[in-house]
């Protein structure tokens, strides 16, 4: 039993750590872009990085998310 026991709670934390990994790289990467070019469909950095993040995972993330991974990269 206690094998068992050790066994899920294993495989649980593999799980959760390959969840958060996926979840990572669904973050477009705009590192090294500028706003307002044609690399960025002549979009703000906050507005490119929310129409990408749209595209690859067909959800829209608010301003203030958006404004905080802006930040963050």
């Amino acid at each position: 039993m206690k094998r068992y026991t050790i066994l899920v709670v294993s495989m649980m934390l593999l799980c959760c750590g390959l969840a958060q990994q996926v979840q990572a790289s669904t973050v477009p990467r705009i590192h090294g872009l500028q706003a307002f070019t044609m690399q960025t469909a002549y979009m703000s950095m906050t507005g490119y990085l929310r129409w990408q993040y749209f595209k690859e995972n067909n959800v829209w993330i608010s301003q203030q998310e958006v404004g905080a991974l802006v930040k963050a990269q």
